[in-house]
Parts: C-alpha cells; sequence; structure tokens
C-alpha cells in the first residue's frame, strides 16, 4: 500500500496584529485574525478532504485552539530560521518519513483540489515542483529530495523569489517543474478580486467567502 504524502500547511495562530498585518493595517487587526482564521480553514478542509494526502500542521506552537482544530491533528514545529530553513525543515522530515513531502501556505482561497493532485503525481517524475503565485512567489513546494541549504538565503517575498528558487534548484542538479499558478491574499489590493473570484465558486473556500462579504456589513 504507498504511504500517503504529507501536505504540510504552514500557518503560525491567527492574532490581532500578528496575521496579515497589511491587511489590518487598512481593514482593522480584528477583521485580519478572522480573515487568517478562514483562510486557514478553508485550506485545511481541503488537504484533508484528500483519501491519499497526510495533513500536516506545520506551525509554531502545538496549541491547536487558536486554530479552531480538536485533536486528533497531526502537528510539527517550524523551528528557528528563515522561511527557507523552516520549510526544509520540514521537507527534510517528510522524505525521511514518506519519501515525499508538499508544503503550501494557509492563505490560498479557493485552491483547486487539482492543484494539490497534481503537485502528487509531478513528484512521480521530477525530484521538486513547484506552484507559482500571481505576485512572483509560490503558493506550494514539493520534494522527494532537499540538499542541506537547498532553500537557505533565498529571497522571501520578493518578485524574483520562484525564479532564485529554480535557479538554486538548477544548481544542485534538482529535476523540478511547475504546476498550474493560483493567488494568494496578502495585501488589501487582494481582497476585492479575491472575493470576486469566490463569488463565481462559493463552495471552494465558504469561511473565506463570508469574512470579505463582511467587509460590506454595517
Amino acid at each position: 500500500m504507498t504511504a500517503r504524502v504529507p501536505v504540510c500547511v504552514f500557518a503560525k495562530p491567527p492574532r490581532p496584529g500578528v496575521s496579515k498585518t497589511r491587511i489590518g493595517d487598512a481593514s482593522g487587526h480584528a477583521f485580519a485574525a478572522r480573515l487568517a482564521a478562514a483562510l486557514f480553514a478553508d485550506t485545511w478542509s481541503l488537504v484533508a478532504s484528500l483519501s491519499w494526502a497526510r495533513p500536516v500542521l506545520a506551525t509554531t506552537t502545538r496549541d491547536l485552539a487558536p486554530f479552531g482544530l480538536a485533536g486528533p491533528v497531526e502537528v510539527w514545529l517550524q523551528g528557528d530560521g528563515d522561511l527557507g530553513a523552516r520549510m526544509e525543515r520540514i521537507l527534510a522530515r517528510s522524505i525521511d518519513e514518506a519519501g515525499r513531502g508538499i508544503v503550501v501556505g494557509a492563505d490560498l482561497p479557493g485552491l483547486p483540489r487539482d492543484r494539490l493532485t497534481s503537485a502528487r503525481d509531478a513528484l512521480d517524475q521530477h525530484d521538486a515542483v513547484l506552484g507559482p503565485a500571481r505576485d512572483g512567489g509560490f503558493y506550494l513546494l514539493g520534494m522527494r529530495r532537499v540538499p542541506a541549504g537547498a532553500l537557505a538565503e533565498l529571497p522571501w517575498s520578493t518578485a524574483e523569489t520562484l525564479a532564485c528558487t529554480e535557479r538554486r534548484m538548477s544548481d544542485l542538479g534538482i529535476c523540478a517543474t511547475r504546476i498550474a499558478p493560483w493567488f494568494d491574499l496578502d495585501v488589501p489590493a487582494d481582497l476585492v478580486p479575491a472575493r470576486a473570484a469566490l463569488e463565481t465558486c462559493p463552495f471552494d473556500a465558504p469561511r473565506t467567502l463570508e469574512v470579505l462579504r463582511s467587509l460590506d456589513a454595517p
């Protein structure tokens, strides 16, 4: 029987003043925290619905209460370092335990199921797979081998993140491919287009859509 693939959702506990701060500065930090919680809940529900996936919460605490989850939930601590160091640590554990692993962000409203299935399938033929985000980064990274330092000192949260990551993998002899792009929700300008997209498929991210609609409430 084929082992289930760890799909590790990277998330920090949603809290006012900590979560989605750029959106919080514009729309209020209580709203931003509610939005972060809704985004996580929709992403977690998606991952948990996949029969082939082993859902893992990759976070900074073992306290599930801020996430609205009750056990049993598999929690892996991200540990110290920048995003690259933390992703590398989680991927290395996934590979050690299951031969491959996938990490995704927690802010992917309405992410289609086929993106995750495509990532799983890509790892049958490639060492790594990336899901491009529209801002120049990536929303998903899957690997079946991760040399030490593979993700070290890369430029995070820039328009060059994806390109630099792919160059690093090429330099290391890691055969990488891409799946179809998707969007995340990071800045105030993302709110209106995200809601417009979700209004056409409200059942894909119902909690996120509910929070976005609340901006219109008196």
